[in-house]
């Protein structure tokens, strides 16, 4: 099961609250203000700040 549409229109990315979009995988979400992934574990996005990894 993914992340439905509408929870995806209203998720913020917590650092800077601007926009995150799925990645091409669908297993993150992505900042690309922060250039910050958040990832998605069991269909569930984590979105803590200390647990976002750093876009290569």
């Amino acid at each position: 099961m993914a992340i439905r549409q509408d929870l995806l229109d209203i998720l913020a990315c917590p650092k800077c609250k601007g926009d995150i979009h799925l990645n091409d995988t669908k297993d993150g979400l992505v900042c690309e203000q922060c250039r910050l992934i958040y990832e998605i574990r069991d269909d569930i996005p984590i979105m803590l700040i200390d647990e976002a990894k750093p876009l290569s």
